[in-house]
């Protein structure tokens, strides 16, 4: 972190998570045997001392040898603390009122006679511990199902000016598959048949084929390259696809590996649009596909998309789909540009995890990005953020799971 006072808080709370947890495990065990609190007391804090170093090994050394184990060496004592935060605030909160209680009680107490003890409630640390499962359970679920687990998303947009011609037409989008993270090609291949059952019209990527190297799509381009689609499917490039996260020994050598990465996208058999566009006729009418580099309006993620010179090739048709990676690309230029209809974004990955109900979403991603998982209208613009069909650093899912959006358009 680089600010040193949001280093030193977020220890500060880890100790103090850490602390508590081994206190609700200490009270709920008061009535054990001494030897066997011993062995809860110590078992407790090697299991805690194992997985830190094991996370920080691993963060370390990351890039190296074995890689796929590591995320999950990271993110162990990551999912223990989210349940252990949740143990400290109910204990925390106990601790406040006794200690109101044992300083009330010495205030009225008789001059010279001490104030009373409070013990802890061994009913409060069993309720936080209970709590405590809820989070430690969902994110286990998450990395051993939720990371795989796909859905298909389904939505019906109107437009006033959609062609007649493309009245119920199907566009299917995935976005954000990051290869790098799979240990197997089994998951894309499931993938790939749920893409395939749903008999679009036009499939689109909305870029982070990769995680770092244009090598690591490799093993799974026999998969991809099974995606049947009635027209050409096109894609485009997010911010992992330019290597801007691993080093390089030259210049030379970064572009090469873009070079490869967009080769790669033909070897699927991919159109890559790189800051232009792609007519589409139907029954007289037609529609453009307008493809962009990343754009973020974000200080760290690169500014590398021409929008003006996509845009200027799409000429008039009269309706117009946008691929352009990170959502907020839209409000800093795309809503500038009042013909361009839909705008189908990806980036985000709703964090993989959050609260994602029908009547209510949340996700910490959404104090970062304005537009974030979904659905947003202003005017009759459309922008549509999928939240990802793979993974990043925490090996799972919750909430937000892997997703494929179809959308069917109507005209109205």
């Amino acid at each position: 972190m680089r600010n040193p006072t949001t280093a030193w808080l977020v220890l500060a709370l880890i100790i103090l998570a850490e602390w508590y947890g081994f206190q609700a495990i200490r009270t709920v065990s008061q009535n054990y045997s001494p030897g066997t609190r011993r062995a809860l007391g110590w078992g407790y804090w090697l299991l805690t001392a194992g997985t830190w170093g094991a996370a920080i090994w691993a963060g370390l050394t990351r890039n190296s040898s074995p890689t796929l184990l590591k995320p999950y060496l990271i993110s162990l004592p990551l999912v223990l603390l989210a349940a252990k935060l949740v143990v400290l605030l109910p204990l925390l909160f106990e601790d406040v009122t006794r200690a109101g209680r044992w300083a009330a009680g010495r205030f009225t107490a008789p001059t010279g006679s001490p104030g009373q003890a409070i013990p802890r409630s061994t009913f409060v640390a069993r309720l936080a511990l209970g709590l405590a499962a809820v989070p430690f359970g969902a994110l286990l679920w998450g990395m051993l199902k939720g990371a795989t687990d796909y859905k298909v998303r389904r939505l019906t947009l109107k437009f006033p000016n959609l062609p007649p011609a493309f009245d119920g037409f199907k566009v299917l989008q995935i976005s954000d598959l990051h290869t790098g993270s799979f240990a197997s090609t089994e998951p894309l291949h499931r993938a790939v048949a749920l893409i395939n059952a749903q008999n679009a019209d036009l499939i689109l990527m909305t870029g982070d084929l990769v995680n770092n190297v244009a090598t690591e799509v490799e093993p799974h381009i026999p998969a991809l390259a099974g995606i049947r689609s009635k027209l050409p499917i096109f894609s485009s490039l997010g911010n992992h696809d330019y290597g801007d996260y691993v080093p390089w020994p030259s210049p030379a050598a970064k572009r090469t590996n873009l070079e490869r990465l967009m080769a790669n996208h033909a070897k699927i058999g991919w159109t890559l649009l790189n800051d232009t566009s792609h007519t589409i006729e139907r029954g007289g009418d037609k529609i453009a596909v307008l493809g962009v580099q990343n754009w973020s309006s974000h200080l760290n993620f690169p500014k590398h998309g021409n929008l003006p010179k996509a845009h200027a090739a799409s000429g008039d048709a009269p309706f117009k789909i946008l691929l352009s990676h990170d959502p907020s690309h839209w409000d800093a230029e795309v809503r500038h540009y009042p013909d361009i209809d839909l705008t189908l974004s990806g980036h985000t990955h709703g964090m993989q995890f959050g609260v994602n109900l029908p009547f209510f979403k949340w996700s910490p991603v959404q104090y970062v990005y304005k537009q974030w998982a979904g659905l947003y209208e202003q005017g009759r613009q459309r922008l549509y953020v999928n939240t990802g069909l793979g993974y990043l650093g925490f090996p799972g899912r919750v909430g937000f799971l892997p997703e494929i959006t179809v959308f069917e358009l109507r005209r109205g």
